[in-house]
């Protein structure tokens, strides 16, 4: 049989194929539309992220210089003609350089087929050119405001990549590879796996990306032992037992943010940061944040750090004797500590003894890919939601942290889950990923205006807590500020920015990776590594230049620093209830056990 008869026998092949999954599928799609109730599709509006006044001034924009949109179009026809002529002499056997080549971590052409194959390689190489010009036309565009050019760059990426050959069953050769191989029931099991995704998510599409079952808090992940030993309306406070029989005299008490849950410093043995932190003998105090629901709704960013770290505070001294801690904050909860930090400095309070903040924003002033979602009509459709509901849906936040990298975490599983009809793989990280949280109206609205919009906590005096002018400049002890290098929420040129508002002893260090991996790495694993500049020069360009790498994990650094602050001095180890503070619970604690889907 000739190369031209196969095809065709695989065109009809996979015509019976795709009519035998049309007809599968309409039962599927049947018993999917019974089982919704009336008013389960959520509706939205017709222009949700206020795109279109942004598009209507770029297009403004274009046609008052038609030459350079003359000279985009021409470079694109070029690398066209370029793709014909390669093509051309790649079809008579010889071989060619490619016009366009993908980023050498560009995983969605890593199937062979799109190198090897002349249609797929063609089909491949005519999407980059594409998306090259779409993108550059965008960037090269001159007279729009910082804001409104970097939305628009923004959700061009976002079109780019929804776009790609490989998310379509018909332009990726993996998925027909394997629809001709089981007949089509792979894309059968993905339409199945779509429609419980839907069901899962109300109406709207919540994608499955690891299997929920395999995982359950307190025995294969969250399982360093632990008990709760006091509790507020909003946080568990949680005391870790100890596993060396001396521990540093000062404890540490870690802020997560409450954006996401604890455990993502605790997910499994491996790969744990707190276990770490007991096994090297410190005495390790975690807040574990309610998963609010409308009751929470006037929750103020206020309440946040009274009800919060204050009463942490408070609680730990009680359990332990000792007045002084050495604190962490993650992310928002590294905001949270900054601001309790300056509220106690202000008031001669020296209970925080030094703090270590992770990927943590002070200065929002360039606050990366997050900002286009920060607008004043944004903001706006927002609070109006949240006051109907009480809350932002944690789901939606997660969708917002989703796009950021949506090829890694919305579109290779598209593919996997309901392209080539695959069940997500078991995945701590992505598990804890989907465990998503919900934010009271009242504090979320406060922290995205005064922060985002207004950056006001770059101000003396700009922010102000129960009753007192919150000054940045009052953190007058050590601060340890850990970083990552490819991180895509805090951006560490921005985190950077923040060393500037504080006035004591600094320590910057910038691990390899992003938000999470390059946190959550265990020196057992010995990736990544980190630069340290002990200069601390006023820009990152000049960090970087200066900097020293250093092989491996950066948390053995950080422990020799924190362990300073005992001044060498151990003391026996703190059995959780043995204080003053009775056992409330098991850890990990019910707040954490709440899910908001």
């Amino acid at each position: 049989m000739t190369q031209r008869e196969t095809s065709a026998a695989q065109r009809e092949e996979l015509n019976a194929i795709m009519g035998e999954i049309a007809e599968k599928s309409q039962k599927l799609v049947q018993d999917f539309v019974e089982r919704q109730r009336p008013g389960a599709m959520l509706t939205s509006s017709a222009d949700p992220l206020n795109l279109a006044p942004a598009y209507a001034e770029f297009a403004t924009r274009m046609f008052t210089n038609p030459v350079q949109v003359m000279q985009g179009q021409f470079d694109l026809w070029q690398g066209y003609m370029r793709l014909w002529q390669t093509t051309g002499k790649r079809m008579i056997g010889h071989e060619t350089a490619p016009v366009a080549a993908p980023a050498r971590d560009d995983r969605r052409f890593k199937d062979p087929a799109w190198n090897d194959n002349i249609l797929f390689d063609f089909i491949k190489q005519s999407y980059l050119l594409s998306a090259r010009y779409l993108v550059d036309t965008v960037e090269r565009q001159d007279g729009l405001d910082a804001k409104t050019k970097h939305k628009l760059e923004f959700y061009t990426r976002q079109f780019v990549d929804a776009m790609a050959p490989s998310n379509f069953a018909l332009t990726n050769p993996e998925v027909l590879k394997t629809t001709l191989e089981t007949r089509g029931e792979n894309l059968l099991r993905g339409l199945k796996n779509m429609l419980d995704d839907l069901e899962r998510g109300k109406g709207k599409l919540a994608i499955k990306m690891t299997d929920f079952d395999a995982f359950e808090l307190g025995r294969n992940i969250a399982m360093t032992p632990c008990k709760v030993v006091y509790q507020t309306e909003l946080v568990q406070l949680l005391q870790y037992e100890p596993s060396t029989e001396q521990v540093h005299k000062t404890p540490l008490m870690i802020v997560p943010p409450w954006i996401n849950k604890f455990y993502i410093l605790d997910l499994q043995a491996k790969n744990s940061f707190i276990k770490w932190a007991v096994d090297q003998g410190f005495t390790v105090f975690v807040l574990s944040w309610i998963n609010p629901d409308e009751s929470y709704a006037q929750k103020s960013f206020e309440d946040y750090m009274t009800e919060g770290t204050l009463a942490a505070l408070d609680a730990i001294e009680q359990a332990t004797g000792e007045r002084q801690v050495t604190a962490i904050g993650y992310c928002l909860g590294g905001t949270l500590t900054s601001v309790t930090t300056a509220y106690l400095r202000a008031k001669g309070d020296d209970r925080i003894k030094a703090i270590t903040l992770f990927t943590t924003m002070l200065d929002f002033s360039d606050a990366g890919d997050l900002g286009v979602f920060i607008d004043e009509e944004l903001l706006a459709s927002l609070e109006d939601t949240m006051a109907q509901r009480g809350y932002l849906d944690g789901r939606e936040m997660a969708t917002t942290f989703n796009m950021l990298r949506a090829n890694d975490l919305i579109w290779s599983f598209v593919v996997n889950n309901y392209l080539l009809g695959k069940d997500p793989f078991p995945f701590d990280l992505l598990y804890w990923n989907s465990d998503s949280t919900r934010m009271p109206a009242a504090m979320h609205s406060y922290y995205l205006r005064k922060c985002y919009q207004e950056n006001k906590l770059v101000e003396p005096g700009g922010v102000e807590l129960c009753g007192a002018p919150i000054d940045l400049r009052d953190i007058d002890i050590p601060a340890y500020w850990l970083s990552t290098r490819e991180d895509h929420i805090a951006p560490w040129t921005a985190t950077y920015a923040g060393t500037r508002l504080t006035s004591g002893p600094k320590t910057f260090v910038l691990a390899g990776s992003g938000h999470i991996a390059g946190v959550v790495n265990p020196p057992a694993s010995n990736k990544y590594g980190y630069w340290l500049n002990d200069g601390l020069p006023p820009s990152p360009e000049a960090f970087v230049e200066g900097a020293t790498h250093h092989e491996g994990s950066w948390w053995p650094h950080w422990s020799g620093w924190n362990a300073s602050f005992s001044d060498g001095e151990m003391v026996p180890a703190r059995v959780p209830g043995d204080g003053a503070l009775p056992v409330v619970e098991e850890g990990p604690g019910n707040y954490v056990k709440v899910r908001a889907v």
